[in-house]
């Protein structure tokens, strides 16, 4: 019964994803690009031997994970912050929680612009303020060791308030009677929230991290606007190379093949992640029950 009633929508993501993913495999084992007048030319594994060899994707590979790393651990802490603020009592707090959702609701392509303009050198508002104060010129997005950062505070700027949404509903789903039982025991307020909102947070916690890792994975539009993968491919993400191969240059199999291989790393890393955290609950489970 379980089964028949998710048929449709197994069937409805098939067609949506499923689809597009086995045009993507088809075309990563041919030739569809300029030189072949956009003819489809079947070149067997050549696509994936230059995948595998190309130095550049390994970079952008690298440069993807510690983007979404540092991006989505940031807005899980400010997030986590901003969600028991939210949380507590106070005056005009439905007013607040709707002026929070701000930056999320703001598109990426405009905020990105808002943020390349006060990053920007010699005319953003922090060089100038650099310049009043008789320092040097940051231009921050100029250098590979400072643009990547740069990225990363824009990208928590505008989804931490997504994460905490996703918290903030976590809390209001506890019950009120486990900190009361908590309080009348004698418990602190930091041992409370050690035992109770914490374990019961995990899957909300959980939850967000899925999203915004899958979403911070495949990152373009604030690359492209804020640094366009600059300065020297420092800032590059694999959606912004697959772009480059397939909008760009007009090798639609090589980008296919870019795109393939991401998913197909990605679904590695993420199996493995739960191979790992299922392992660790599994020996702390034995441990608590020795």
């Amino acid at each position: 019964m379980l089964i028949a009633l998710l048929l449709p929508s197994i069937i409805f993501l098939g067609i949506v994803f499923g689809f597009p993913l086995l045009s993507y495999l088809w075309l990563s084992l041919h030739a569809n690009s300029v030189l072949t007048s956009f003819r489809s030319i079947f070149n067997g594994w050549a696509n994936w031997n230059r995948f595998i060899h190309d130095y550049r994707y390994w970079q952008d590979f690298l440069q993807t994970i510690r983007f979404s790393v540092a991006s989505v651990g940031i807005e899980l802490l400010l997030g986590l912050i901003i969600a028991l603020i939210l949380h507590r009592p106070m005056k005009f707090r439905g007013w607040i929680r709707s002026s929070s959702l701000i930056p999320w609701a703001l598109p990426t392509t405009v905020m990105a612009l808002g943020w390349r303009w006060i990053f920007n050198s010699p005319f953003g508002p922090i060089d100038q303020f650099t310049t009043a104060l008789g320092a040097q010129s940051l231009n921050i997005l100029g250098n590979p060791s400072t643009a990547w950062i740069a990225t990363v505070y824009s990208d928590v700027w505008k989804t931490t308030p997504f994460v905490a949404l996703i918290l903030l509903a976590g809390l209001q789903s506890i019950p009120a009677d486990l900190y009361e039982a908590c309080r009348l025991e004698g418990a602190s307020a930091s041992s409370c929230f050690r035992r109770i909102t914490l374990p019961l947070l995990v899957p909300y916690i959980g939850l967000a991290a899925m999203f915004r890792l899958a979403q911070a994975f495949g990152v373009f539009d604030l690359i492209q606007v804020m640094t366009g993968g600059g300065p020297a491919s420092s800032t590059e993400s694999i959606a912004l190379y697959a772009y480059l191969n397939a909008l760009r240059f007009l090798d639609f199999g090589y980008g296919a093949t870019i795109i393939i291989g991401s998913f197909i790393l990605l679904s590695i890393l993420v199996a493995s992640c739960w191979f790992f955290v299922h392992l660790f609950n599994r020996k702390r489970s034995i441990i608590i029950t020795k």
